[in-house]
């Protein structure tokens, strides 16, 4: 039996334009101590010290900026985690994005090719959130694995702490355990403003982490009653050859394996939460002990810095962030996102940064 982390690294960049972009993702970004986000997701599943591997699933453009990243904090670390990341961590290239079942049930079939006859349970992470302290996430992880064990879709339950309109939200069913965790009643897509806030109000209700915990075979079983196309898709893939595992820069990756391909290629497109959890009569949640956020915005993004970046002048001005890769002055403003990268500037008012999407897609239809 082996555990393994499964940590999801897609995305298109939109929503933190335009430092992020369809070449250069969010999980690529730093924040104050210069680790990006996707390193943090690294450093996060060596810690847990798991038995198996730790697999990257990411679009094939994005295989050398991903790798580059795994070696660069490899070379950072002590010598155990180093060779953890160098001996146990692979880096794999989806030949197109299929949202985020179709890379779930290729980590499952992966391993059982690579480790047959073994039982797999595994971690499925995001590549791009804030999460700590480490210590909490690590133990309420060990939860999830526990309740893994007992035939369930695992997720992880953040208690909200105000009506956020970006996440999904999960209502609280029967209490497990010792209170730790609880039967999910429900599913709840993001919601308007009163909605939110009358689940706040009601405080049975949580926000979805998109973070996941589940035993492979289990896993198989209720894709196969909830999205058999998904699971026929990747029917195959234990029983054709194995890929060819390279290397770059000391990291080991797989890209161009036929059986992934032709699975892709037959594979509809839709999101783990969709094709399962949301179906699946054995969906419970972890409730979460650490503290956690999406970064989906510039507000988010923001709150994460405890001093403005070196090179910003503030003339009578206050509440201000600055992001940028050139000296900024701002003047005789208040509560302004001023945002420099990549050759493109963002100015936007503070509490309006979810239009920023909708302005990169403006910017690049210019191009």
């Amino acid at each position: 039996m082996f555990t393994d982390a499964v940590i999801l690294a897609g995305g298109f960049g939109e929503r933190l334009w335009p430092a992020s972009k369809p070449e250069y993702p969010k999980q690529f970004l730093s924040l104050e101590e210069g680790i990006s986000f996707l390193q943090s997701s690294i450093l996060r599943a060596a810690a847990l010290n798991l038995k198996g591997k730790i697999l990257i699933i990411t679009r094939i453009d994005l295989l050398e900026p991903t790798v580059v990243q795994c070696s660069t904090l490899a070379q950072q670390l002590e010598s155990n985690l180093q060779k953890k990341i160098k001996e146990d961590l692979i880096v794999i290239a989806e030949p197109e994005p299929k949202h985020t079942a179709a890379p779930a049930i290729l980590a499952c079939q992966f391993l059982d090719k690579m480790f047959p006859n073994t039982e797999h349970f595994l971690l499925v992470l995001t590549s791009d959130h804030a999460i700590s302290p480490i210590e909490s996430f690590t133990r309420d992880c060990r939860t999830a694995f526990e309740y893994a064990h007992k035939d369930n879709f695992v997720c992880f339950a953040i208690k909200p702490t105000e009506p956020a309109t970006g996440f999904g939200y999960i209502k609280s069913g029967t209490t497990l355990g010792k209170g730790e965790a609880f039967q999910i009643a429900e599913f709840k897509e993001k919601p308007d403003f009163e909605t939110a806030r009358k689940y706040i109000e009601s405080e049975t209700y949580w926000w979805n982490s998109g973070m996941f915990a589940f035993g492979s075979s289990f896993f198989k079983e209720e894709l196969k009653k909830c999205e058999p196309d998904i699971y026929t898709a990747f029917e195959e893939i234990p029983f054709a050859s194995l890929p060819a595992i390279k290397h770059l820069k000391g990291i080991k990756y797989v890209k161009d394996w036929d059986a992934m391909k032709k699975a892709y290629d037959a594979s509809p497109a839709i999101s783990m939460d969709k094709a399962v959890a949301e179906r699946t009569r054995r969906a419970c949640a972890v409730k979460a002990t650490f503290s956690w956020d999406d970064v989906g915005s510039w507000d988010a993004f923001g709150k994460m810095f405890s001093a403005p970046p070196e090179k910003t002048a503030f003339v009578k001005s206050s509440n201000c962030f600055v992001y940028s890769d050139i000296p900024v002055a701002i003047c005789g403003v208040d509560d302004l996102i001023v945002v420099i990268k990549n050759g493109n500037a963002l100015v936007a008012k503070k509490g309006s940064s979810t239009l920023v999407r909708e302005a990169a897609q403006k910017m690049n239809s210019l191009e």
